[in-house]
């Protein structure tokens, strides 16, 4: 029985395989980029939108698997129908329609709507591609196994992600990347249609009495492969949500610990010498154990420079022993189409577990040292199970304590995670937006509101001086001076866009008009509950993301002052710092008022980005760095000042604010092109 395949005979299928998983995963942080404005930013839309892509990449290889039970013409022709019928879906541009207009307590089935309604069939047909290529390709040859097909697909895939942020986010704006993605979606569906048709008179698939085929999988054996794929796949979603949250939701972030989650793919299934045990779990441990110190609350501020090694390199050798777990126990070619569907079940999964289920019953990112710990489980568990381990017995030993300290490490750091939520903690909540916590630090007299690492204000418990400014906001700060210079000529009027804590409305007096726009109901809540300054001074509260409820508004607000201090994560949403948005914040500034922005920040670098709109529109711009005072709980910070007239800036308090520096030179940015990877720290 011949069992190879000649060269030319997989031109086609290579191509067309290559092609799909390359335009599969080229749409995700494409799609996510486009929506992320739509839904304030923040770092759960990723989270989301990865969600969806594991949910339909399940039901691809169920519709494949479904389909491979019909005789083969009855395939040919409801894969063709499928193939046309998407192509009715493109250009996968999402509608207008899907934009919300107030805010939402958690907006994740909005983006699973939209999602499916934009690129949902033409997803669909790509992540059939490959169980329904090698299903086709193993049955025009018996004896031939496809499972290295899977490798070249991850090859494509990885290649997409990798040249994302490197050669089309940075150059292509976002409507080119959609309208390029949707031509070569309609040459890979025709293509893919052209491999169907010619398989329409394929023999059917042998009757599994005839001695022919191995024995189906077991339940355990099933079971034991969607665990395997269950748990890197929640490493990847927690660990990527944990970077998105202390640094900022951008591409770079999302696509590179998904290419070494598809890398471990890639090696895997291309041959069993990549996949060795007592090798990866020699990497795994100290990664894995470097990875669990970095979640624990006091060493979540380590430099991005350091996480995100650490998270990659934890998250590529976890997935090496699990991918290669996967790899050793695939079954016969018979039984490709279940096996690919449990290891997309996994990975779905995961997604659920870290998207739905993890903010609903907890406070913090505890998926994370969740996840660390059931990793280690089965790595002990495949380390055991394997008799050549480590070279004989003292190896076996050796190897088995330093997993189960691995195991140890993570359970510890999973308790005192758990702890952190409680401790000194007087509420903490969690929802879309993320998760929040209200706490005391006595020592200080201080009380804060926190967002995971960051610190959204805070106010002294003393009630004599409950109204004093703190953290962010001392009387150095740029928008403290700002304020001041500007109550000093007389009543002021005052917009917000980001409420924290209210600590910003310190500085407000009984004459002055007050408008904060924020997007999380349970900011609102924290600030009105445990905080004074909301309640005191009662502004006119606004729900909703600020620069979409700016664009609301008919009539201009004539502010005198616009501070920007609304924060996803460590950094301004981008849509906030678009050409378009600054449209806006012109529109409802009075003429010569003040632009303040909060660029403090640990690992982004805004100045080049407002120095170029500045230019853009003519505008001055000035920079504003103070020093920390602790004794007065007072932060060291970055706010640029903006105004359409230079004369703001020669009044009493800002004389001595910089111009802005020239580091580097970014393009302006715009909804439609934008690129934070150029100015990471």
């Amino acid at each position: 029985m011949n069992t190879l395949i000649s060269l030319r005979g997989l031109r086609l299928p290579v191509a067309v395989i290559t092609l799909g998983a390359f335009l599969v995963f080229q749409v995700q942080p494409l799609i996510a980029k486009r929506i992320l404005p739509w839904f304030g930013g923040s770092a759960a839309v990723w989270t989301a939108c990865l969600l969806c892509f594991q949910v339909l990449l399940l039901a691809g290889y169920g519709y494949a698997h479904l389909l491979q039970k019909l005789p083969p013409r009855r395939q040919a022709q409801i894969h063709t129908a499928m193939l046309l019928l998407s192509l009715l879906r493109l250009p996968i541009i999402p509608s207008a329609f899907w934009k919300p207009t107030t805010t939402l307590g958690d907006p994740t089935l909005q983006i699973l709507a939209l999602l499916l309604a934009t690129m949902g069939l033409p997803y669909l047909m790509l992540s059939t591609t490959s169980p329904m290529l090698q299903a086709w390709l193993a049955r025009r040859n018996p004896g031939w196994q496809p499972y290295r097909l899977f490798a070249i697909s991850n090859v494509g895939s990885l290649l997409a992600l990798l040249s994302y942020p490197v050669l089309v986010e940075p150059f292509l704006t976002l409507g080119f990347q959609a309208w390029l993605w949707s031509g070569a979606y309609g040459l890979y569906a025709l293509g893919a249609a052209a491999i169907a048709w010619s398989c329409r008179d394929l023999p059917l698939l042998p009757r599994p009495d005839t001695g022919t085929d191995e024995a189906a999988p077991g339940a355990w054996r099933r079971i034991l492969w969607v665990t395997l794929a269950f748990a890197p796949s929640l490493l990847l979603v927690a660990g990527t949500a944990h970077l998105c949250t202390n640094v900022a939701p951008i591409p770079f972030l999302w696509v590179a610990p998904l290419a070494i989650y598809l890398l471990s793919f890639i090696l895997c299934f291309d041959h069993p010498r990549w996949a060795t045990r007592g090798l990866w779990t020699a990497l795994l441990i100290p990664s894995l154990a470097a990875m669990a110190l970095l979640s624990l609350p006091r060493l979540r501020h380590a430099p991005v420079a350091i996480q995100i090694p650490v998270l990659l390199m934890a998250l590529f050798s976890a997935a090496m022993i699990c991918h290669g777990e996967l790899a050793r126990l695939k079954p016969g070619p018979r039984h490709l189409t279940s096996f690919y569907l449990a290891l997309a079940l996994g990975g779905a999964l995961g997604g659920v577990f870290a998207a739905v289920v993890a903010p609903r019953i907890f406070a913090s990112l505890l998926e994370l040292p969740l996840a660390l710990a059931l990793i280690a489980i089965l790595a002990l568990g495949t380390w055991l199970a394997d008799s050549r381990a480590g070279g004989g017995r003292p190896g076996r030993l050796l190897g088995s304590a330093s997993l189960g300290f691995l195991l140890a490490l993570a359970m510890g750091v999973l308790a005192q995670s758990r702890q952190a939520e409680t401790e000194g903690v007087l509420e903490s909540g969690r929802n879309f937006y993320g998760a929040l916590r209200v706490k005391d630090k006595t020592d200080k007299g201080l009380r804060l509101l926190l967002h995971g690492t960051i610190n959204h204000g805070g106010s002294f418990l003393d009630p004599a001086r409950a109204t004093e400014p703190v953290t962010y906001y001392g009387p150095q700060s740029g928008v403290g001076l700002a304020l001041r210079s500007l109550q000093a000529r007389g009543p002021v009027r005052v917009g917000v866009l980001g409420l924290g804590c209210g600590s910003l409305l310190a500085y407000a007096r009984p004459q002055d008009h007050w408008t904060v726009y924020e997007i999380n109901p349970l900011v609102v809540h924290l600030a009105h509950k445990w905080f004074s300054n909301l309640d005191r001074v009662k502004p006119e509260l606004i729900m909703g993301d600020g620069r979409l409820s700016l664009e609301g508004e008919l009539t201009s607000k004539g502010f005198d002052l616009l501070a920007m201090d609304a924060f996803s994560s460590d950094a301004i949403p981008v849509h906030l710092l678009t050409a378009q948005a600054f449209v806006q914040y012109r529109r409802h500034l009075r003429p010569g008022g003040i632009l303040a922005i909060n660029i403090t920040n640990r690992y982004l670098d805004m100045v080049p980005v407002l120095r170029a709109e500045a230019a853009a529109i003519g505008w001055q711009a000035r920079l504003v760095e103070d020093s920390a005072h602790e004794e007065a709980c007072i932060y060291s910070t970055k706010w640029v000042l903006m105004s359409s007239g230079p004369a703001c800036f020669q009044q009493n308090g800002l004389e001595a604010a910089k111009p802005l520096s020239f580091r580097r030179s970014v393009p302006r940015w715009t909804d439609d092109f934008s690129n934070l990877y150029r100015i990471l720290k």
